[in-house]
């Protein structure tokens, strides 16, 4: 006993040390600077124009649903950092088609909360690209989708198909919001609710889960981007993505191997599908029309990974 006993204070003196180095090196890592977490956000307005339409949102429920979508959005700081990163790259581009295809700019916010700004999104259920849609519905709007190709994942042609429905909704509804739910909850089920529920607008029917917050998702995320600092999102515009400047090819015959190609164009696959993720295959059947490829321009930095050296 009297041997065991030194051996036993010196095992508890090793274990105590080694406690207090853990506690200290957690304090350490975990230690952070919470000050934008417990500072107030912006006042909600009591009412924002979307698709120059006036919202009124003086209604308290109205008011609560739009807090939960702008607390979720706000807090959910990864997520929303990248998307506002994301946006500088793209919402030119989308803003040009919808303007063209006579949709309000604001419309923007419905790609931003269907597919985050990722090109390649893809949902649980199989719809696809910036506005996630599902195959039979692409197909309703002229999108090609075949083992080689999907042209849900070709920014240009999936917002015009995205534009094309939006109008479509809006004639049918008569209102640029119920278009907007209907992307979620289709024009028959919309049809169906406001039928059933005698209502003429979305802030008035009871809806499914999803399509009950779809469009304050939208206004949520509008609130937000049009004015990032003021929650929290202080984002240098030299940190966002910048705009690709591209060269185009009008590809008229079969490409067998598209790697190949690529390389024979001073870059690569790699570079080829972050350009054009529509295609699906490494290689590009023509038949009865012509393909538009994209790569970089040489200044740009976004080249194989040699040419660095």
């Amino acid at each position: 006993m009297t041997k065991i006993f030194p051996i036993l204070i010196t095992l508890l003196l090793v274990l105590n040390a080694c406690s207090e180095k853990k506690q200290n090196h957690q304090v350490f890592i975990y230690q952070k600077d919470t000050s934008n977490i417990t500072k107030p956000l912006p006042e909600l307005p009591k009412q924002m124009y979307f698709a120059g339409k006036k919202v009124i949102l003086k209604d308290w429920d109205i008011q609560e649903r739009l807090d939960r979508e702008v607390l979720t959005n706000t807090y959910l700081q990864s997520a929303t950092s990248q998307i506002i990163k994301r946006a500088n790259r793209w919402f030119p581009i989308i803003e040009t088609i919808l303007k063209k295809e006579g949709i309000h700019p604001d419309f923007k916010y419905l790609a931003v909360i269907e597919s985050a700004l990722i090109e390649q999104a893809i949902s649980p259920v199989g719809a696809e690209g910036f506005w996630q849609f599902m195959p039979y519905t692409a197909e309703d709007f002229n999108l090609t989708i075949n083992d080689e190709i999907d042209e849900r994942l070709d920014v240009v042609k999936s917002t015009k198909a995205a534009a094309a429905y939006l109008n479509n909704a809006n004639d049918t509804l008569k209102d640029w919001l119920l278009a907007a739910a209907s992307y979620n909850r289709g024009i028959g089920g919309v049809l169906r609710d406001m039928k059933w529920q005698k209502a003429k607008s979305y802030f008035d029917m009871e809806q499914n889960h999803e399509t009950g917050r779809y469009v304050y998702r939208i206004l949520a995320m509008k609130i937000i981007m049009e004015n990032p600092t003021a929650y929290g999102f202080n984002i240098p515009k030299e940190q966002c993505y910048p705009a690709i400047k591209t060269r185009k090819y009008i590809i008229k015959k079969t490409i067998e191997n598209l790697s190949d190609w690529a390389i024979s164009k001073g870059a690569n696959f790699k570079i080829l599908r972050k350009l054009n993720p529509w295609l699906r295959t490494t290689k590009l059947t023509i038949k009865n029309k012509s393909y538009t490829l994209l790569l970089p321009l040489n200044t740009e930095n976004i080249r194989p990974y040699s040419s660095y050296n």
